[in-house]
C-alpha cells in the first residue's frame, strides 16, 4: 500500500546561487547533439581528451562513410566542453531555484494542491486517448496522486547568464560560437534539473533516502516518481506555466514569463514532483474535440482558447 511520505518542508523556499559543481557530472551530452542535428551513437565521447590518439580512437568505431559526422562531432564536442569551462572558470552564469512542496489530492482528473486543507491550486491533467507500450492504460498524472491524502513538490530551475555571453558573440559575427553558448547553457539547464531531482528524492523530499543508482541508471529513469516538465510530453499545456510560476514566485529567482508562456532566461525548466512508486513518464498524444471541450471548462477557458495552447497535441 502506497503511503505518501512528508515533505521536509511546506511552502515555497528560494535558493540563488547553487554550486555549478556538483551538477556537472549530469550532463547529458546525447541531447547536445542531437540540438546540433548530428546524429550517431558517441557515447564514451566525455571520457575522452582533445589530443590526437583519442580522436583516432574514436574515429576507428565509425566506417569510413561515417568519417565525417564523426569528425564534425568530435569538434564540435570539445569546441562545447572548452566553452563549458569559460563559463564556469569566469563565473559567467548563476544557478538559482525555486521549490514548492505542498498537500495534494486528486479529483476529477485534476491535482488539487492544497494548504491546510484549504484549495489553492486545482491542475487540470489531460488523459491518453490510446495506451502506450508500456502500459495498457491510458494515464493521467492525476492517476499517481491519491484522492484521499498526497503532496506534491513544483520546481524550477535556471541558468542565468548565457544570453549575455550569446549576444556579445553575435555582435561580432561569430554566430557559432553564439549558438554553441545557448545549447550548452540548455545542457546545464537539464543537468541542474536532473542533479536537483536527485537531492529532492535523496533528502528534501526523503521519498526515496536509500537510492544508490549510477548516473546511467538515473538517466534511464530507474528512480522513483517523476518530474514531468510543463509544455512537455505528459503535460502538454504550456499555459500551466501561468499559475505555476505564480506559486513558485518565479520573479524572485528571476525568471520571466513572455505572453506565449516561454520563460526568460531561456534555459529554465518548471514542472512537477510526483512521488508515487508507480509513476512513469508517458506522452499524452493526440487529444479528440471531446476531450479538449472537457478540457477547456475544467481549465475555464474558451475551446479556442485552449486550440491554440494544445495546438500540438490536436
Amino acid at each position: 500500500m502506497y503511503i505518501p511520505q512528508i515533505p521536509t518542508f511546506l511552502g515555497v523556499r528560494h535558493y540563488d546561487s547553487v554550486d555549478v559543481q556538483p551538477i556537472l557530472p549530469y550532463i547529458d551530452w546525447t541531447y547536445f547533439f542531437h540540438a546540433w542535428r548530428v546524429a550517431g551513437n558517441f557515447k564514451g565521447i566525455e571520457k575522452m581528451c582533445n589530443c590526437e590518439a583519442c580522436r583516432q580512437q574514436f574515429l576507428s568505431r565509425f566506417s569510413l562513410a561515417e568519417h565525417e559526422k564523426a569528425s564534425v562531432a568530435w569538434r564540435l564536442f570539445h569546441d562545447a566542453r572548452e566553452m563549458l569551462s569559460r563559463l564556469v572558470t569566469e563565473n559567467r552564469l548563476s544557478f538559482r531555484s525555486a521549490l514548492c512542496f505542498m498537500e495534494a489530492r486528486s479529483e476529477d482528473e485534476s491535482i488539487v494542491l492544497m494548504d491546510k486543507g484549504v484549495e489553492v491550486l486545482r491542475l487540470p491533467m489531460l488523459r491518453q486517448q490510446h495506451p502506450s507500450e508500456r502500459s495498457e492504460y491510458c494515464l493521467s498524472l492525476a492517476d499517481f496522486i491519491s484522492p484521499q491524502s498526497d503532496y506534491i513538490g513544483l520546481f524550477c530551475v535556471s541558468v542565468n547568464g548565457a544570453q549575455s555571453l550569446s549576444d556579445e558573440y553575435r555582435k561580432v559575427g561569430d554566430d557559432y560560437s553564439s549558438i554553441l553558448v545557448e545549447s550548452v547553457s540548455d545542457r546545464l539547464a537539464e543537468a541542474f534539473s536532473e542533479w536537483l531531482h536527485c537531492q529532492v528524492r535523496k533528502h528534501i523530499w526523503g521519498y526515496a533516502a536509500d537510492e544508490s543508482l549510477s548516473l546511467e541508471e538515473i538517466r534511464k529513469c530507474h528512480y522513483l516518481g517523476i518530474r514531468p516538465a510543463i509544455g512537455y510530453p505528459s503535460l502538454p499545456d504550456q499555459s500551466m506555466i501561468f499559475e505555476v510560476g505564480k506559486l513558485l514566485q518565479l520573479e524572485k529567482i528571476g525568471v520571466e514569463l513572455t505572453e506565449n508562456g516561454a520563460m526568460r532566461p531561456n534555459s529554465s525548466i518548471c514542472g512537477l514532483y510526483i512521488s508515487h512508486p508507480q509513476s512513469n513518464y508517458f506522452m499524452v498524444g493526440k487529444i479528440g474535440d471531446d476531450q479538449i471541450s472537457e478540457y477547456a471548462v475544467r481549465r475555464g477557458k474558451s475551446v479556442e482558447d485552449m486550440r491554440r495552447w494544445l495546438a500540438g497535441v490536436l
